[in-house]
């Protein structure tokens, strides 16, 4: 297993030149069938995903995140015929007092519509109409809206899959099922937890004829996990915030396995960020008791993993947070040797791409 030491990094420290044609644009034609780099010892290993069961212990805890997407992205006008595209990032809970059906938004235009107006989302013969109630979010940049129904019937009814920024598709009646884990259940999500659409059944049979034990998170990804890091000081970024849970029935099993000297494998960087987050809400005590809530968690060279032993992801935008988080899981050097690599091997990258499964790094005194 590589060590690591806790040198201070810049954001220049996670920048790689990726060719264009690597930025897969589909998914495999079949989810195990992607590749995967084993990169778990001192020299990269070019494997398929569905040889996964063999690579993980009886005993081992396999944790997912059950986390569904919505279609979440939505094309309308305002009443003065100016286009809109929103991206849904969250559904507001209703809250007695208040009106219901509200949503948290991005919305582009080429001039941002004013509290009190409406967008109409579909078309004229068959949409609805969404009142703009005004700005939210910490810095602005989101817009409160408020749907006629429920945000989940419509957004089901008339919303795109909210397919990443890189992919140049519109998004086909294919995305809706495989832009989609086959566990996917508690709708939120407005990104895939992408390291997880590997899974298919044969996988998961295979695991648990494996002796290999699973639980489950909930993390909604959001929007801002395709937010770019500006500064070069990464203490000045600010991270995004994503609503998680982690249940009573996954702490127990993650102490169980701990217990028996077995590993916890984390089923993307969102599972790892929901299973750290419990964790550092009760500090020392490692993941001691169930927890939900918001996390805005941004993961560093030097940060103390308290659960984590193993992480299976695809592979990262350069310069992104979560190259950052990986890099602190398995060693900034060691990381950036595996991506030179999987470049030369032609691996396929992003979302729709390959996968690596990484142990976490030894830190050097």
């Amino acid at each position: 297993m590589p060590a690591q030491n806790s040198r201070p990094y810049t954001l220049a420290d996670f920048d790689f030149t990726l060719p264009p044609e690597l930025i897969a644009q589909h998914p495999s034609p079949e989810r195990s069938a992607s590749r995967l780099l084993d990169g778990r010892g001192e020299r990269p290993v070019d494997r398929v995903f569905r040889e996964l069961p063999a690579l993980l212990t009886p005993g081992d805890l396999l944790v997912f995140n059950d986390t569904r997407v919505i279609k979440a992205r939505l094309l309308g006008e305002k009443p003065t015929g100016g286009a809109v595209e929103a991206l849904v990032e969250r559904i507001v809970p209703d809250v007695d007092g208040e009106p219901p059906h509200q949503v948290l938004a991005h919305l582009r235009a080429s001039k941002s519509p004013k509290p009190g107006s409406s967008v109409r989302f579909g078309d004229a013969a068959q949409g609805f109409d969404a009142e703009v109630l005004g700005r939210a979010g910490p810095d602005d940049s989101l817009f409160r809206l408020r749907f006629p129904a429920h945000p989940l019937a419509l957004l089901q009814a008339f919303g795109h899959v909210p397919l990443p920024p890189y992919i140049t598709h519109a998004d086909a009646p294919d995305d809706e099922q495989r832009y989609q884990t086959v566990f996917a259940n508690r709708p939120g999500a407005v990104a895939a937890p992408t390291a997880s659409l590997h899974f298919d059944e044969a996988v998961l049979a295979a695991l648990a004829a494996r002796g290999v034990d699973t639980a489950r998170v909930t993390l909604h990804v959001g929007a801002g996990t395709f937010q770019p890091v500006r500064s070069e000081n990464l203490a000045e970024h600010r991270m995004h915030s994503e609503w998680f849970e982690v249940p009573e029935a996954t702490v127990q099993a993650v102490a169980r396995t701990h217990a028996a000297g077995r590993r916890v494998v984390a089923a993307g960087t969102t599972t790892l960020r929901a299973l750290e987050s419990a964790a550092k809400r009760t500090p020392g005590q490692g993941l001691s008791a169930a927890q939900q809530g918001e996390t805005d968690i941004f993961i560093t060279p030097g940060f103390e993993f308290e659960v984590v032993d193993r992480l299976i992801t695809n592979f990262h935008l350069p310069k992104s947070t979560l190259m950052m988080l990986v890099s602190a899981f398995a060693g900034h050097e060691h990381v950036m040797a595996l991506y030179r690599h999987a470049i030369e091997a032609r691996y396929r990258f992003f979302s729709y791409g390959d996968a690596m499964l990484l142990d976490r790094a030894r830190t050097m005194p």
